[in-house]
């Protein structure tokens, strides 16, 4: 960080997602002249979403991709300044803190909102990339209800897994479950694979992997090995779920921002407060539990909110 004259910001917020933008609408009315910095995924996860159905406001659904344009025309609006770049280095040691976008650029701030969400884990496969968005999804919750009455394969054998199969079992007519090892080898709690198992219409591949989802504009099957014999099934679906975890896109702010063993960033209950005064965490990237766009949207609120506070305490505003 050379930058001689580094441009200051009042707010600064990193990540462009229902929570940034929601942080930077309410920031800008608030008159805290919020600047934010999209990252490498301008409107996160909801970009590589087709439908969504399930945000208020939006009677006939929308794209994913459409709604995050018009969450940022909002902000706009509002008078927040959206830019393109990266965050890729910070100081939060004292304040104003220091922020380096694109590995470049220099800016300090005197309050910053992350937004940077979290990334699906995905098992590395090109079909798997091909369709996704096309019947493969790393959200159960998201896009379960579009299929409704048909056959859905999930991936994965942690508490999400197991939930978002049982969830899933209530739309789908069948419920393929793919488990890489053993009943022994299974992450979840044992509640929750005693309510895998006790569901009638989740049929489970132990022992198995996915070698291929199958389709050309849509998903249309599943090739899945039987790693103890070598087998291998070619199991028709219409819907693929990954549901082996999810990454939070906290790694740059390690050094200072207290994290639970996954990355998740820890804020003070009730709150968007970290552990460094002055800097708030709102969406994905502090929220494992929920990860829906409406509860990204409510804690980018929240997180300005908490900002403006901060600010008017320490008499910025």
């Amino acid at each position: 960080m050379e930058n001689k004259s580094p441009e200051h910001v009042h707010c600064l917020i990193i990540g462009s997602g229902p929570a940034g933008y929601t942080a930077a609408i309410y920031a800008a009315r608030a008159a805290l002249k919020p600047v934010l910095y999209q990252g490498i995924q301008p409107g996160g996860q909801l970009t590589i979403t087709t439908e969504v159905e399930n945000y208020p406001g939006y009677a006939d659904g929308v794209q994913g991709p459409e709604m995050m344009v018009d969450f940022e025309k909002q902000a706009v609006r509002m008078g927040a300044d959206i830019r393109f770049g990266l965050a890729t280095k910070v100081d939060f040691s004292q304040r104003p803190f220091k922020v380096e976008i694109d590995e470049e650029k220099e800016l300090t701030a005197d309050a910053v909102i992350i937004a940077t969400g979290a990334s699906a884990k995905w098992l590395g496969l090109e079909s798997e990339q091909r369709l996704n968005g096309f019947g493969v999804s790393a959200c159960a919750v998201c896009d379960g209800f579009f299929f409704r009455g048909k056959e859905v394969a999930i991936v994965g054998a942690g508490d999400t897994a197991c939930e978002e199969a049982v969830y899933l079992s209530k739309l789908a007519t069948t419920v393929h479950m793919i488990v890489r090892k053993g009943e022994d080898g299974m992450k979840a709690s044992k509640v929750m694979q005693d309510r895998v198992k006790a569901t009638p219409n989740i049929k489970v591949y132990w022992n198995s992997e996915t070698i291929e989802v199958v389709g050309e504009q849509k998903v249309s099957s599943v090739k899945i090995r039987n790693n103890q014999d070598g087998s291998i099934v070619d199991v028709p679906i219409s819907g693929f779920f990954v549901a082996i975890g999810h990454q939070p896109n906290s790694d740059i702010f390690k050094d200072y921002i207290t994290m639970d063993e996954a990355g998740y960033i820890q804020t003070v209950p009730g709150s968007s407060r970290t552990n460094v005064e002055g800097v708030f965490a709102a969406g994905d990237v502090q929220d494992k539990t929920y990860r829906q766009a409406v509860t990204a949207a409510g804690s980018g609120c929240m997180a300005a909110l908490d900002a403006e506070r901060f600010l008017s305490a320490v008499g910025h505003v």
